[in-house]
């Protein structure tokens, strides 16, 4: 076997479609867009045969540190065989000479493996199936856990609700397990004759996003980040931006068409409600994009990642839609699973809005997951102890 620190992209990019664990995160595209916007260098290594055929593989993201130093990060865990034991040794042992060899202080590693079954409550369901044995061997192999956190403290998210399109015959059986108040939003958008479609066009994408990240406190990252984001992935076939437009005159006009014609004055009220509220967003325009939403893609696997919103979304729950529309195209699409990236371990936090993201998110169906969290493998003891404290020294003072 040998160890390759320089995988070309073609090859990296092969072996990464044929893996069981790709991931968007440790796709070739993510490295490109965290060097462009992150300040990490994405390195691609891996182990290889006598043959020189690749066995296994990452994308490592260096980040230097002072005195000549770096740390590395392995999002979303190694392109690799998980449950070959010898293979996660070799390489484990491989990454600790490259760390040495680089002057490393650590390496993170979040690999996407389930830890265990857990109910809607995030408690471990009895006799469920698990990942204790892995999580176990890799601790021996000196991988140091940073614990089981249930908000957003890690590199990402520990919990996820994620649909595996492979248990359902027809897209109308994963439509049933879709929560009731949720159907009902989701077919009150269709009154409104919205066109949800996908576009190459991302310009508007930004400032509706911005406008949400804002609202839920949430940061909010460059405009530069997200397209380099959605344009390198969409030119490798693995990105969506799904919009939402609508003409309000029309809808006005639906709108009174439809109160003429009853005459329960509970509903007049609501349509004249719905009239009042779209009278006063009317522009010269005849048609406007009043919500965005990014997805990136693997061979296998489907993401939700961001969504942007105007008010006149937000007043139509619109979020809904495009996610009933996501795990529709997702599923049409022939991908194993549909995820919506990313929610809480304890779903009655009550920070910021994570509690009522979880909500949302858990009524839209698909499995409640657990994964196993960031582990570290230290090459430097002294400095992986001190590192931190600098950082938040280095940040202050950037600040």
């Amino acid at each position: 076997m040998k160890f390759d620190t320089n995988i070309s992209k073609n090859e990296y990019i092969d072996f990464w479609k044929k893996n069981k664990n790709q991931h968007f995160l440790n796709s070739y595209w993510w490295g490109i867009v965290c060097k462009n916007n992150k300040g990490q260098e994405p390195i691609y290594v891996g182990l290889r045969d006598n043959d020189n055929n690749i066995l296994c593989e990452t994308l490592l993201l260096k980040k230097k540190t002072p005195l000549n130093m770096c740390y590395y990060y392995a999002p979303r865990g190694y392109l690799i065989d998980w449950n070959n034991k010898d293979l996660v040794n070799r390489f484990t042992t491989e990454l600790k000479k490259f760390m040495k060899e680089t002057n490393a202080i650590y390496l993170r590693v979040d690999p996407a493996v389930m830890y265990q079954e857990i109910d809607i409550e995030a408690n471990p369901i009895k006799n469920g199936n698990n990942n204790y044995d892995l999580f176990n061997y890799l601790t021996n192999l000196g991988y140091k856990h940073k614990g089981f956190y249930k908000l957003y403290e890690g590199n990402q998210p520990r919990y996820t609700f994620r649909t595996n399109n492979q248990k359902y015959s027809s897209f109308d059986e994963i439509e049933q397990g879709i929560s009731k108040s949720t159907m009902r939003d989701i077919k009150r958008s269709f009154k409104y004759n919205l066109k949800i479609e996908t576009s190459d066009n991302f310009n508007d994408f930004y400032e509706l996003h911005k406008r949400v990240a804002n609202k839920d406190e949430f940061h909010v990252n460059t405009k530069k980040y997200f397209d380099d984001m959605f344009y390198l992935f969409k030119e490798a076939g693995y990105a969506k931006n799904f919009i939402a437009k609508i003409n309000l005159k029309q809808v006005i006009n639906d709108l009174e068409e439809e109160k003429a014609s009853i005459f329960n004055e509970e509903r007049i009220n609501r349509i004249n409600k719905d009239i009042e509220f779209f009278k006063s967003k009317l522009t010269d325009k005849e048609e406007i994009i009043i919500a965005s939403m990014l997805c990136l893609y693997s061979e296998n696997g489907a993401w939700a990642l961001y969504i942007g919103l105007d008010e006149i979304a937000e007043y139509i729950n619109i979020i809904q839609r495009f996610c009933y529309e996501f795990l529709k195209d997702s599923y049409e699409s022939k991908k194993e699973f549909s995820d919506l990236f990313g929610t809480v371990g304890d779903p009655h936090t009550k920070y910021k809005n994570l509690a009522g993201i979880f909500e949302y998110k858990r009524k839209l169906g698909g499995d409640y997951i657990e994964w196993m969290g960031d582990f570290d493998l230290i090459n430097k003891s002294l400095w992986y102890k001190i590192l931190p404290l600098l950082l938040s020294i280095y940040r202050k003072i950037k600040k």
